[in-house]
């Protein structure tokens, strides 16, 4: 645990798993005590990582080569880390990002293929070995999270993947969950939103009570 990162968490999950409704709860819940909270998100939080967000999840003719996809979003998140997330800690501030490296694993790893190997060089390169001190993964099937999708808004160009590719980005996750020791606390996210908060509320007071 770097002095650094102990503000750091972030919250991971396929499509649909309430990630942004759960977000908004740690923030509330980090604010109500008066700890300065800054929340955010990948890719994006900058109004450049912004753009290359909206250049990645367009939907469009012109396949994306895999490689292409990872260094957007490496650009993103270099830019991310440099503007945002590293100046809010150094500040004293909570940092709350929704996904952040993990992901890439999940997604760009487990799901499109790619070398764990070029993804970690882009990892040290970008982050020099920062990361987040708790990653909190919502877990649900599938197909349910589909689901809830669907229900949400058009799908983008992740989004009208098929379910085979969604049900690699959940092995991903709980394989680098499995991985990762205390870092990173599996939630299923399948039950109602309250019991969802419920067991969010205690992996969150459990950390912050290793802090104290």
């Amino acid at each position: 645990m770097s002095h650094l990162t102990q503000r750091f968490i972030s919250l991971e999950g396929g499509e649909g798993v309430g990630k942004s409704t759960n977000l908004a709860f740690i923030a509330e819940r980090l604010r109500a005590t008066g700890l300065p909270v800054v929340v955010t998100r990948e890719p994006g939080g900058t109004p450049l990582a912004e753009e290359l967000r909206e250049l990645l999840l367009t939907p469009r003719q012109e396949p994306v080569a895999v490689m292409t996809e990872l260094l957007m979003l490496f650009a993103a998140r270099a830019q991310h880390w440099q503007q945002v997330i590293k100046p809010a800690l150094e500040s004293g501030a909570w940092v709350l990002c929704d996904r952040f490296v993990d992901a890439t694993y999940a997604y760009q790893v487990s799901a499109r293929g790619m070398s764990a190997d070029a993804v970690a060089s882009l990892e040290q390169l970008v982050l020099q070995g920062a990361e987040p001190d708790l990653t909190l993964l919502l877990d649900m099937p599938v197909s349910e999270g589909m689901q809830r999708a669907k229900a949400r808004a058009a799908f983008d160009r992740f989004e009208q993947e098929q379910l085979a590719f969604f049900e690699r980005v959940r092995a991903g996750y709980l394989a680098r969950a499995a991985q990762a020791g205390e870092r990173i606390r599996v939630i299923d996210a399948s039950g109602s939103l309250a019991q969802v908060k419920a067991a969010v509320d205690v992996e969150l007071s459990a950390y912050i009570g290793r802090l104290a």
